[in-house]
């Protein structure tokens, strides 16, 4: 998948970023929640979620699949259908050098997904019926 297929997370039709509200400000539509829910299945898997937090945090912004792997009990096809998995979900990218492929993060992804989530400073909860 390239970058500009890519499923952007809160625009639609080149919006600009950050247009779109939280979860408390406005109830999703259909197709809104649709494309968050594939993010979050993505990251409902510990090992998905730990794949994102190795790569995430790595020193230099990106990690080779050889780095990945050895950390897991599980083998290399099942950790690349793993990071296919971030891929679609718009949370990573990678680009084969050689042998190997390199991952790191999309933090455009994952700070629209922290905006969504995020209630606006000093705004109080809607109030329980």
């Amino acid at each position: 998948m390239s970058k500009q297929e890519l499923p952007v997370i809160g625009q639609d039709d080149g919006a600009a970023a950050g247009c779109c509200p939280g979860l408390l400000t406005a109830p999703l539509d259909e197709d809104r929640a649709v494309e968050l829910a594939k993010v979050f299945k993505a990251l409902g898997d510990p090992v998905r979620l730990r794949l994102l937090s190795m790569i995430a945090s790595r020193a230099g912004g990106e990690v080779c699949v050889c780095d990945l792997t050895p950390a897991f009990d599980l083998s290399q096809p099942t950790i690349s259908h793993h990071l296919k998995l971030l891929r679609q979900a718009g949370l990573i990218d990678c680009e084969r050098r050689g042998t190997w492929v390199y991952y790191w993060l999309l933090p455009e992804t994952t700070d629209r997904l922290a905006g969504i989530l995020t209630r606006p400073a000093g705004r109080p909860l809607p109030a329980s019926a």
